[in-house]
């Protein structure tokens, strides 16, 4: 088995407005029961995916907050993977009244059309903060923190190798990540920039998760080799 774990973008890619099917669950079982691992890879906060979404459990780790958090469901346990939001930048944003706004461990998030209130208020307070977005979603977080940085930290947990990894996505703040993995794959819903970057395409959001399940379970990807010209190094290897 070369293919020994799975890192799935949440809204979008597993879950459709915000909820996973039961189907997708099943899938999501299955490939557990083969011996790969599972990562959620997710812009949502832990407090705001918990309540959508009860099968954290299914997951050997999670990363939250587009890259700045990292739970361990078995453990219950969160790692803080970047600084808290810079308290002047929450202060400006409230008394500039962008709404919504969140306030999570390590992330401040909105939506658009407030990443121009938002970049300049960074400026104004000269912040090394950086601006991700999400199908309309805005996310503030520090310069070095994306999907692919908290994914690093969660394979290095695992003591896995990224090349080891399949990665799936929808939108603009999964690239980062699907770009570390050994394969990259878009759902059917995906961004035209996303599915020009992936290795293949599947079907549209949890369809397209238990599409790739089962090509995993199926031949770990053997069909789709053609397609990934990679060199296959050891399991573990960095």
């Amino acid at each position: 088995m070369f293919f020994v774990a799975l890192a799935t973008d949440y809204d979008g890619t597993l879950a459709q407005h915000g909820r996973v099917d039961d189907a997708t669950r099943r899938a999501l079982e299955e490939l557990r029961r083969s011996g790969r691992k599972l990562i959620l890879v997710t812009g949502r906060d832990l407090s705001d995916l918990r309540m959508v979404f009860d099968a954290i459990g299914l997951f050997d780790l999670v990363v939250a907050e587009n890259g700045g958090l990292l739970f361990d469901p078995a453990k219950k346990e969160e790692i803080a993977l970047a600084d808290p939001p810079p308290a002047a930048l929450v202060e400006r944003l409230r008394a500039l009244d962008v709404k919504p706004l969140s306030v999570g461990r390590t992330i401040i998030a909105t939506r658009e059309p407030n990443e121009s209130v938002v970049l300049k208020a960074i400026r104004e307070l000269a912040l090394e903060q950086h601006i991700i977005f999400n199908k309309g979603a805005v996310m503030v977080l520090p310069s070095d923190v994306n999907k692919a940085s908290g994914l690093k930290c969660a394979l290095q947990r695992l003591r896995l190798s990224p090349h080891n990894v399949v990665g799936i996505g929808d939108a603009e703040n999964d690239q980062a990540f699907l770009s570390a993995c050994g394969c990259a794959v878009a759902v059917g819903n995906a961004l035209p920039s996303v599915k020009a970057k992936a290795d293949f395409v599947v079907a549209d959001h949890g369809a397209g998760v238990r599409e790739l399940a089962r090509m995993l379970l199926k031949d770990d990807l053997a069909s789709a080799r053609p397609k990934l010209p990679r060199a296959q190094p050891v399991i573990g290897d960095t």
